[in-house]
This record gives structure tokens, C-alpha cells and sequence, in this order.
């Protein structure tokens, strides 16, 4: 024991911290639960094409004879139309393929969440890296900007602006107006630790040796801060999935016959008695995916950023 104690200390100590985090994520099992079910529902996402041509089904494709006209189109068989044409079963009424339909609102679903959640990094990244590091009136600007967008009735507007803009690409006009009032949560959390880090040893000495506020602010101050960003980032994904799916679950989301989650589980309440199935496939694949990016979040802030844990 005593020959190999003092190894795995200065293993330990010469380790870099993204690897010790590496190392610390794979002991959990919730987190590797959690990656199977992401990479599950993105690999889904991303061939959803590719799965619809092998379940010989696409999204909009109409089976009647996998509904029972004579009973108000309930499916043809047991568990909702489940077999092996119909993997997941079919739609009352419709006929068409659940197992196609869920696939295709994972892309949408996803698309919209991620694409969300980039733009809200990103802008939010920069704004609190600039109200950190320069202070003075750009933080004063740039701290009232947040206050305002945290303090505006976000879930109003974004129903208004949904109901009022008709003629326009849903999937963008979702994706920038969840991500309009998302940035300033990341904003003030980088705008803490910049101003924690910039006077730092090695920022003086860069600020000293004649580097310009861009080089301090990329090379020294951005890689700081990624530890929490990373975190809080993982922790956002959720909340824009499940904003997508409240928006379109309100019916001024994504507008038929383009599926979603949200959409699909509003359609199927009708249902829920008769056919439950219809409601429980994409209500599951709701909750999986934002329980999923929700413990590997929770896991990630504890690793990457343990001040921010609960005590």
C-alpha cells in the first residue's frame, strides 16, 4: 500500500484538472447512465431519416388500416397499433407512425434546444466577460441590460410573438426568441468569475508584459471560466427542451404536420383514456432527455464547479 500511495498522489497532483474532472465524472454511475440516453436521443435525432426508411414509415404517411373506423379510429391491436409494422404503434384517427413521429420530433425538439442554448452561451459568454473585465459604464450598461431581460414577462412575450408571426420559419423564430431571454443567466455567472480572475497573478503579468484586452480576455480569462459555463450549460438544455415542448404543447409552437414532442403530447390528451400509449411514448421521451442533461448538469457543476454546490 505504501509503495503505491505516494504514485497516485503525484499522479493525482500532475493530472490536469480537466482530466481529474474526466476522471471523477466516469466513477458516477448517473453520469454514464446519463451520456447513454443523450448520445441515445441524438444518434435518433440525427438519423431520423435513415430510421423512418427502415421502419418503412414517414412522419406524414397516413395508415388507415391500422385504425378501427368503427370505433372511433382507436388502433388496430393491442398497446396502440404496436407490431411489427408499426414499432411504437400509430395515431387514433390518422394512422400514422408513432415510432416515425417520434424520431422526427427528437430532430425538432433537439434542433431547437441546442441551437437555443448555443446562442445563449455564446452571447451570454461575452456580455458577462465584458461587464467583468472593463467595469465601469460597460458593466453598468450591460448589468441593467440583464436585469431587464430577467425582470421581462418571458413566457407572454414568447406566446405573443408566436401568435402574432404567422408567415415565418417556426423552427427560427422559436429558436431566437427562447434564446433572447436566456443569455443573462450565463451573463452574470461569467460576469463573477471574471471579475474573481482578473486580478489574478498571471493576468497582471500578461497585462504587464504589454497584451491587449482581446489576448487577456481569450488566452487568459475565457479558459477560467469554461469550467462553469460547461456546468451551466448542460443545465440550460433542459429548460429549453422543456420550453420548446410548453410552446408547442400551448399550441404556438412548431405547427403541424411538422412533429414535436410538445405538439405530440397535446394531441394525444384526447386520447390518454383510451389509448394511453399515444400520451406515454413521447411524454417518456421527454422526461428521459431532460432527466438525463439535468443529473449530467448537476454532476458537471459539482466537478467543474464545486463553490456553486450545495453545502
Amino acid at each position: 500500500m505504501s509503495v503505491h500511495q505516494p504514485a497516485l498522489a503525484a499522479a493525482t497532483v500532475g493530472a490536469s484538472p480537466w482530466r481529474l474532472a474526466r476522471r471523477e465524472l466516469g466513477r458516477r454511475a448517473s453520469v454514464r447512465l446519463s451520456l447513454v440516453v443523450v448520445a441515445l436521443f441524438a444518434v435518433m435525432a440525427a438519423g431520423a431519416p435513415l430510421l423512418t426508411r427502415l421502419s418503412g414509415w414517414g412522419p406524414d404517411e397516413f395508415d388507415k388500416s391500422a385504425v378501427d373506423p368503427y370505433l372511433g379510429g382507436q388502433p388496430v391491436g393491442p398497446l396502440g397499433g404496436i407490431s411489427a409494422e408499426h414499432w411504437l404503434g400509430v395515431e387514433p384517427v390518422t394512422g400514422r407512425d408513432l415510432f416515425a413521429r417520434t424520431v422526427h420530433g427528437a430532430q425538432v425538439s433537439l434542433l431547437i434546444a441546442l441551437t437555443a442554448t448555443a446562442m445563449v452561451v455564446i452571447a451570454g459568454t461575452a456580455a458577462g466577460i465584458a461587464a467583468g473585465y472593463f467595469g465601469g459604464r460597460v458593466d453598468a450598461v450591460l448589468s441593467r441590460l440583464m436585469d431587464l431581460t430577467m425582470s421581462f414577462p418571458s413566457l407572454i412575450f414568447m406566446i405573443a410573438m408566436m401568435s402574432v408571426a404567422k408567415d415565418v420559419n417556426r423552427i427560427l423564430l422559436m429558436t431566437a426568441v427562447i434564446g433572447l431571454f436566456g443569455w443573462p443567466g450565463v451573463a452574470r455567472i461569467v460576469r463573477g468569475q471574471t471579475l474573481s480572475l482578473k486580478h489574478r497573478e498571471y493576468v497582471d503579468a500578461a497585462r504587464v508584459g504589454g497584451s491587449g484586452p482581446w489576448r487577456i480576455l481569450t488566452r487568459d480569462i475565457l479558459p477560467g471560466v469554461s469550467g462553469p459555463v460547461i456546468a451551466y450549460t448542460t443545465l440550460v438544455i433542459p429548460g429549453m427542451i422543456a420550453t420548446e415542448a410548453a410552446l408547442s404543447y400551448l399550441g404556438v409552437g412548431v405547427r403541424p404536420p411538422t412533429p414535436s414532442w410538445g405538439q405530440m403530447i397535446a394531441e394525444s390528451v384526447s386520447f390518454y383514456d383510451t389509448d394511453p400509449m399515444y400520451f406515454v411514448i413521447p411524454s417518456s421521451c421527454l422526461f428521459l432527455t431532460v432527466l438525463a442533461f439535468t443529473l449530467l448538469g448537476d454532476a458537471l457543476r459539482d466537478v467543474l464547479d464545486p463553490r456553486s454546490g450545495r453545502q
